[in-house]
Order: structure tokens, then sequence, then C-alpha cells
């Protein structure tokens, strides 16, 4: 597995955690199959841009606290 998508996934995980959200949640507010989102918790797949961006809106948290470049 790519450490970027890890990483990524463990910064996802942790800003949800924070917000008290399920991955259902996330999910299906930020438009998303929840096990997709599962998915890109646990660095399995490489989200688009797009979803990230769809992510991080319903997180409600800044790119650069989820995104390590």
């Amino acid at each position: 597995m790519d450490s970027s998508r890890i990483e990524i996934g463990k910064r996802l995980k942790k800003a949800r955690l924070k917000r008290d959200l399920t991955q259902d949640n996330v999910a299906t507010k930020a438009g998303l199959n929840t096990n997709y989102y599962a998915c890109i918790e646990r660095g399995e797949v490489n989200a688009s841009l797009e979803k990230l961006h769809n992510i991080i809106k319903v997180l409600r948290v800044k790119s650069s606290d989820i995104l390590p470049y």
C-alpha cells in the first residue's frame, strides 16, 4: 500500500472520530458508498480529489489537516 493513502486514511478517521461520526454518516453526506469510504480510511484505494474534497467538507476540516503534501 502507498504510505500517502494510509496517512490520508488515518487523518480522515481521526477527524471523523473527533466529530463523533460513523463511516456511514460521512459516506452518505459525501455521496459515497459506505464500503468505499471504509476502503479510503484503510488506505486501500486512491480516492479522487473530488471525493476527498467532499469528505473534507463533511468533516469540516482544512485540506491541509488531511493531505500530507
